[in-house]
């Protein structure tokens, strides 16, 4: 369920060194916005926080201490502290909220609508721990000494001590504030391919607006003079966002977002680069220095290495919010991949990213997490249900799932080479691959915009140049035996198929790639529910179909697959994962699906083929003809 949070506070006490403001008057009323299903893999941590009996219980003889209070002096972007407290009277379901901004007074709130009374609490926790994590004496003492990891979000922070658990919380205590020594400095670079082979985007996030610095990354091949471009501002308000928790509880101020475009880039070169922001006394604040390799021409026949995996999340690496197993794999996920840098090139992150839900602080956690593959290699997104849906809001399901994003957060936090990223389909090219990315959470049938889009995706592209092309999508719009599906008695998107099955088969479509299902699946070459080849791990010639493969355990909670045995379904695995696609040259593609938890292949098979293979006429993929035409 939903829950909006009301304080009313007075700022009169003193607490901690440095004469820190704290709170000390707190009443608490909840608004309840209805119940929230998350599909398949439980609710959103925060969502779990009921305060609907909440009381004001401040103790003098409680306490909660943080330190160091200063973080960050050598320029980190995250730091770990220790949090002490005692409380008096400890119970067992004792926990310790994160706020951010450390005065969480409703004093500054303002309502959602004249429909809401205020005042409203600013934001929700942007994390918590219970009180009796690592400190298995807690019930018999009231003291722990609690480890957090902290990530530089552009404001201060306190602990908040509660009782009574999630459901029937008591404050009884508030922290002294920590802060960041530059909590404005640029953060978490993002790489994303350009609407042209050779140009980079460089997206990432500061406390910087335009009237207090300029935004630019220095540049340039590694070893050679560097160059200056100038990035664009982007950032969001309340008013951008279509509901609660997004408007209400869960809304936090996402800082500033920044988009650098680096072009004419050498092909397969490595570059370096740093972000800068020029003050107004003509100083510059600088980030660490970070490098990539530009991309292979079209065409070009090189090694080339990609990892493709959807429905990752995050997780924190100090137990927050680990209440019900939530995105537990996606550590194991993001560990592998910062582990085997060397060994790939790109990423697409096929849909439900971050799972934030509408609680924004998650999109900085998120772009914390994978800051050291995206800063690095091109960190191409796709949209999900968990990005965009919300009712009334042009979806094409429209459920609750974005939390009151509807795409907002996923549209400005990323960059992707879209035409309109409100409409988040996109195409992209690598070396020898072509990718069609589609969005699924608009409408795809035969007709619409989005049809037109990738039916001239798949035809333009030169398939003795790029003869691998590459089909992704977020939802399962070919094939799945997932429990969710066969419920509803289909075996992925009711008029999925149906309506892109032509053009996969009319066009060649080697592999099309989905997550939602949260687990592994392999389909054989298939057409029209039909396997068009008895071969399993070594394809020779024609394919006369599309593999049709669900890779959606890249770290949400897993989905069982239904007791339904199909003829297309060659491998399925209900574990974390990501899969990994080899172009040797133009005409061997190595396909291989990992664990996250060890790196280690589970699934594989291979393509041999020349150029007069795909050339060669399959069922339905080329014009009838007759002696007269």
């Amino acid at each position: 369920m939903y829950i909006v949070f009301e304080l009313i506070a007075d700022q009169t006490n003193m607490m901690g060194k440095g004469d820190m403001q704290v709170i000390i008057g707190l009443r608490l009323l909840v608004i309840l916005w209805g119940l929230y299903t998350v599909t398949s893999h439980g609710d959103q941590p925060f969502s779990k926080i009921s305060i609907h009996e909440t009381v004001f219980a401040l103790d003098d003889a409680a306490y909660v201490k943080a330190s160091p209070l200063v973080l960050g002096l050598k320029g980190q972007t995250s730091e770990w502290l220790t949090v002490t407290l005692h409380n008096p009277n400890p119970s067992i379901d004792d926990w310790i909220g994160v706020f951010s901004p450390a005065n969480f007074s409703a004093a500054i709130c303002t309502p959602e609508s004249s429909m809401t009374a205020p005042p409203l609490l600013c934001t929700a926790p942007i994390k918590f721990q219970y009180a009796n994590y690592s400190n298995a004496n807690y019930r018999d003492t009231g003291k722990a000494s609690l480890k957090f990891q902290l990530i530089n979000q552009r404001s201060d922070f306190s602990f908040a001590l509660f009782t009574g658990g999630l459901s029937k919380p008591k404050l009884v205590a508030v922290s002294n504030s920590v802060v960041f020594a530059n909590p404005n400095a640029p953060n978490y670079p993002r790489l994303a391919q350009g609407k042209t082979w050779n140009e980079m985007t460089v997206t990432w996030t500061s406390g910087y607006g335009i009237d207090e610095a300029e935004p630019f990354v220095e540049w340039g091949r590694r070893g050679e003079e560097k160059q200056r471009s100038p990035a664009g501002t982007l950032t969001i308000d309340r008013k951008s966002l279509c509901g609660a928790p997004a408007r209400t509880v869960g809304w936090r101020d996402p800082g500033f977002i920044h988009t650098g475009f680096l072009k004419e880039l050498w092909p397969n070169s490595v570059y370096t680069y740093k972000l800068g922001h020029k003050l107004l006394n003509g100083s510059v604040i600088w980030s660490h220095v970070y490098q990539f390799k530009s991309s292979p021409y079209p065409g070009q026949n090189s090694l080339q290495r990609v990892i493709i995996f959807g429905d990752m999340g995050k997780d924190e690496v100090d137990g927050s919010n680990d209440y019900n197993n939530y995105q537990h794999g996606s550590l194991n996920t993001t560990k592998q991949l910062i582990g085997d840098l060397k060994n790939y090139d790109i990423v697409f992150h096929i849909g439900d990213i971050c799972y934030a839900n509408g609680y924004l602080s998650q999109w900085d956690q998120f772009t914390a997490q994978v800051e050291p593959i995206a800063s690095a290699v091109p960190y191409m997104v796709a949209s999900g249900n968990h990005e965009r849906d919300w009712p009334n809001s042009g979806s094409f399901y429209e459920n609750n799932d974005s939390g009151g994003e509807c795409g907002v957060l996923a549209e400005t936090m990323f960059y992707v080479p879209a035409e309109n990223r409100a409409k988040f389909w996109y195409s992209t090219d690598y070396g020898m691959f072509r990718f069609c990315i589609a969005d699924t959470e608009h409408d795809w049938r035969e007709g619409t915009e989005q049809y037109k889009f990738i039916e001239e995706c798949f035809a333009t592209v030169d398939r003795q140049k790029q003869p691998w092309l590459i089909f992704l999508a977020h939802r399962v719009l070919g094939y799945s035996s997932t429990s969710f599906y066969a419920v509803d008695g289909a075996f992925g998107e009711p008029m999925g198929r149906e309506s892109l099955q032509k053009l996969w088969q009319k066009y060649k479509v080697d592999i099309a790639i989905y997550g939602h299902a949260h687990n592994y699946e392999r389909t054989c070459p298939v057409f029209e529910n039909t396997c068009t080849s008895n071969e399993k791990h070594a394809y020779k010639g024609s394919l006369n179909g599309t593999i049709h493969v669900v890779a959606g355990g890249g770290g949400a909670s897993l989905t069982e697959f239904a007791n339904i045995n199909t003829t297309w379904s060659l491998v399925k695995d209900v574990d974390y994962g990501f899969l990994k696609l080899t172009a040797f040259d133009h005409s061997n593609l190595l396909f291989e699906y990992k664990k996250s938890s060890n790196g280690k292949v589970f699934d594989s098979f291979k393509i041999s083929r020349d150029y007069k293979d795909i050339l060669a006429c399959t069922v339905d993929s080329c014009p009838t003809t007759t002696l007269a035409s």
